[in-house]
């Protein structure tokens, strides 16, 4: 009888450990099935020398919208008009601006004097018109803070406009305001950009204008 129970035994455990070896097997299947094989992707093909240089020349070479910055070349009077925040009283100032083109006309520069709040005020901005990504980016930077203004948009040649949007820092707060501008040919002789802030989650209100008018 016990060699009746022994045999039982052995085969039970004979079975179990089958069991197990089928259970290996099949995970070490569904690890295999489940393993994606990584392709290397197909490198890029260069572009050759002929193609390289019509591509670089047409990035480097002044447009038409940099003629339209280089008409503006000469002295300018400005006047500018705040509002501190919306329905507050205007102050106006008063400026000048010398405008030339830097870097064989592929940037305009534009230099500010005057006064401001009653202080002595210089201003610069820089301004360029990118071919390849068809974009306005315009900086600025003046006596009056330690902070540069960028803003960057499209021109709009329906409108004579550009359409500029940035963030800067507000002193006061330290917390960070957005803005746009919209700078406008309005003829030969006039320019006008209008900027326009959202502050403390506020609607937006208009800031800033400035005119400037050919001398």
């Amino acid at each position: 009888m016990k060699k009746i129970y022994i045999s039982l035994a052995i085969m039970a455990m004979a079975i179990t450990s089958c069991k197990k070896e089928v259970k290996v097997e099949e995970a070490t299947v569904e690890v295999e099935k489940d393993t994606v094989v990584q392709q290397e992707p197909a490198p890029e093909q260069p572009m050759d020398s002929v193609a390289m240089q019509k591509a670089w020349e047409a990035y480097a070479t002044p447009g038409d919208v940099h003629k339209m910055l280089a008409e503006e070349t000469g002295k300018w009077d400005v006047t500018m008009t705040f509002w501190m925040e919306p329905g507050a009283e205007p102050q106006v100032d008063k400026a000048t601006a010398d405008v030339k083109m830097i870097m064989g006309g592929r940037y305009q520069e534009m230099t500010f004097t005057g006064k401001m709040m009653g202080m002595d005020w210089i201003g610069k901005s820089t301004v360029a018109y990118n071919n390849k990504s068809k974009e306005i980016t315009s900086t600025f930077i003046d006596n009056s803070g330690t902070g540069m203004m960028v803003v960057k948009g499209p021109y709009d040649a329906e409108k004579k406009s550009f359409s500029l949007k940035g963030e800067t820092v507000d002193p006061m707060t330290g917390q960070t305001v957005q803005f746009r501008e919209v700078y406008t040919f309005v003829d030969d002789n006039t320019r006008r950009m209008e900027m326009f802030d959202t502050k403390n989650g506020k609607p937006e209100y208009k800031s800033l204008e400035i005119v400037m008018t050919r001398k």
